[in-house]
């Protein structure tokens, strides 16, 4: 589904990815994990045409992505941001529906399906009038994944979506999360530093360690069979963070 051949990104004298050959297969759940500045933020925004490689190429559905072909790719995306990225003075529900009324959608309908995504992540149409900043840190997550739903999109893009809500809202999340995953059964590019919310979450678990895939595989694998010392030592800290009751900082 998304394929980074030979994928080279750098600003300057700064390497941000190296010589990156990634597949993601359609209909599975990807997690990308990594130390801060690793990269994996940087793939999202090379699919979703924020940023273009300096050497190599992204391909989409086996076709390559260009400035183009970019518009029509993006159409097929749903992406969210750490924070949500509401717009704080509209509404909830014009903030969830906001992708229909640019596509032309009409105003009844538009709603119709806004409020059929508010019931499947989890929120109420009691809240269709709120404003972001009357919403709960999850609320606020949830309007966001709904409005990236609200096109059913093929490919959901989804950065760090938990790192800003407190550990109980978190795991609530990742539940919920993950039966929507099984329900909706897109493919799913999820970008988080919690190791443990990758093994939750996702099929594949690809570990990124200064712009280079560190390893790439079923998570089982990173635990029986780390491909260097690198991916070792990196599980082992998470499971001490973990065994500390920590794992929610970057």
């Amino acid at each position: 589904m998304i394929e980074f051949r030979s994928l080279t990104v750098s600003f300057g004298e700064e390497v941000v990815l190296s010589n990156v050959n990634l597949t993601l297969e359609e209909g599975r759940v990807h997690a990308l994990i990594g130390p801060s500045g690793c990269g994996k933020s940087t793939l999202l925004r090379l699919v979703t045409g924020l940023l273009r490689p300096t050497r190599g190429a992204v391909f989409f559905g086996g076709a390559l992505l260009t400035d183009a072909t970019q518009a029509q790719v993006n159409r097929r995306l749903g992406y969210v941001i750490q924070d949500g990225g509401l717009f704080p003075h509209m509404t909830a529900g014009a903030n969830a529906t906001l992708a229909a009324a640019l596509a032309g959608m009409a105003p009844s309908a538009a709603q119709a399906r806004g409020e059929e995504l508010f019931a499947l992540v989890g929120l109420t149409t009691g809240l269709w009038d709120r404003y972001p900043s009357q919403l709960s840190g999850g609320q606020r997550q949830r309007v966001a994944l709904a409005r990236a739903l609200m096109l059913d999109p093929a490919v959901l893009l989804l950065d760090e979506p938990l790192s800003a809500v407190d550990p109980m809202v978190r795991a609530e999340l990742q539940h919920e999360l993950r039966g929507l995953f099984r329900t909706l059964r897109k493919t799913v590019v999820l970008v988080t530093h919690d190791l443990a919310e990758a093994a939750y979450l996702g099929d594949t678990v690809t570990l990124l360690g200064k712009g280079v895939v560190a390893q790439h595989g079923a998570f089982r694998d990173l635990l029986v069979a780390p491909a260097s010392e690198f991916v070792r030592g990196f599980v082992r800290s998470q499971r001490a963070l973990h065994d500390l009751g920590g794992g929610d900082g970057d």
